[in-house]
């Protein structure tokens, strides 16, 4: 006899499993579509590469989801972001401090191999979800495919994509000195770039994630490694003196979209109603310039599981109307973030002068802001 599923996650990368997690604690049946499907940056990675050099910065919000589902790395792949500082093209500059904020961390930069080793590990374990090649029948079907997802535009739905013009250049450097769990951040002339504290408190090593025109791209890929690592050392005013690489370099272009629809349905099994819903990357893309977007991915898989455990006894997985909520609430909370990110990334590609002294007089004000200065800062620690 045919196993029989509740639910279908297609994509198995963080937000996928995150969610088979939180739906199996549920009792719901879980079908984890787990066949290989790259994702825009896996499949930027340089031909031949073994290494994934991307991290994520994780906020209070993502880490006290992950320890529910005892997946959070361990304390060399999770490092605590004590300061943060932001430095314009023209002298402003911007300081978040956990201490003044009264947290630990800011946020923890994470090793993505290990997080996904960590989650890969607690679904193995569970017997309510089981890992598949292919799509299976279900009552409910969940995209967590990513921003190129193949199954989003199978079922009819518009991507609205606003291209930046940009490409993310991606790698892990070692440091002459300790980063001290500070994250940096240079807004340039032709770009933004950020060094991610990585290997642990006391850790020498960073997460480079580098904003660039996408014209420098292929230029910057072909450089010798030590040239690539003296535009790094120039661009980052030698901030933790000489650099050395460390992994292989990644490129990928950067973009704003989001799904014209988030959910529908899908014709019925026998008598049994069937919809889709979308999670993560496949519903929503933002410039990672503030970090936020896996902090997103992993909100929208809490909600879904939590709007579907709220749900009436006698209502399916299925039931539009507990779709349309959780499309209703995750797009209302994250416009706010969506739009500041937006609003950042087109105010610094500007080069013009007056656009110079506008952001860098901005960034000043901000600075010395008080209650605006602290909301941001809630807002992105997902302590609001």
């Amino acid at each position: 006899m045919a196993k029989t599923f509740d639910i279908c996650i297609r994509g198995a990368g963080v937000v996928g499993r995150t969610l088979a997690l939180l739906l199996a604690r549920e009792r719901l049946r879980v079908a984890l579509v787990a066949a290989p499907s790259p994702t825009a940056s896996s499949q930027a990675l340089q031909a031949g590469s073994q290494t994934d050099v991307r991290a994520y910065a994780l906020n209070a919000a993502s880490r006290e989801l992950l320890d529910s589902l005892r997946s959070w790395p361990d304390a060399v792949h999770a490092t605590p972001v004590a300061q943060m500082k932001v430095f314009g093209d023209q002298g402003g500059a911007v300081h978040f401090d956990a201490a003044t904020q009264g947290v630990d961390a800011l946020a923890w930069i994470v090793d993505v191999p290990a997080l996904e080793a960590r989650l890969a590990e607690a679904v193995r374990y569970q017997p309510q979800v089981e890992l598949v090649s292919e799509p299976v029948p279900a009552a409910l079907t969940v995209v967590c495919e990513g921003r190129a997802s193949s199954t989003r535009s199978e079922f009819g739905v518009e991507f609205e994509v606003t291209p930046y013009g940009q490409h993310a250049i991606a790698t892990r450097l070692t440091c002459e000195r300790p980063h001290g769990q500070v994250a940096h951040q240079w807004f340039l002339p032709d770009g933004i770039l950020a060094f991610l504290p990585l290997d642990g408190a006391q850790g020498n090593s960073v997460a480079v994630v580098w904003s660039v025109p996408q014209e420098q791209v292929p230029s910057l890929l072909a450089l010798e490694p030590q040239a690539f690592v003296q535009r790094l050392e120039a661009a980052s005013q030698g901030t933790l003196g000489a650099l050395q690489l460390q992994g292989e370099r990644a490129a990928w272009a950067l973009q704003q979209a989001r799904a014209s629809r988030w959910c529908g349905a899908l014709p019925p099994q026998g008598t049994q109603p069937r919809s889709w819903v979308l999670a993560g990357d496949a519903a929503h893309n933002v410039h990672p310039l503030a970090g936020q977007g896996l902090n997103m991915g992993l909100a929208d898989a809490q909600v879904l599981a939590r709007v579907l455990h709220g749900r009436d006894y006698w209502r399916s997985v299925a039931d539009l109307r507990l779709l349309r909520s959780y499309e209703r609430e995750r797009k209302a909370a994250m416009l706010p973030m969506g739009l500041a990110t937006d609003s950042l990334q087109q105010l610094f590609a500007r080069a013009e002068g007056p656009w110079q002294a506008l952001r860098n007089w901005g960034m000043k004000g901000f600075e010395h802001s008080g209650p605006l200065k602290e909301w941001m800062a809630r807002q992105a620690m997902g302590t609001h």
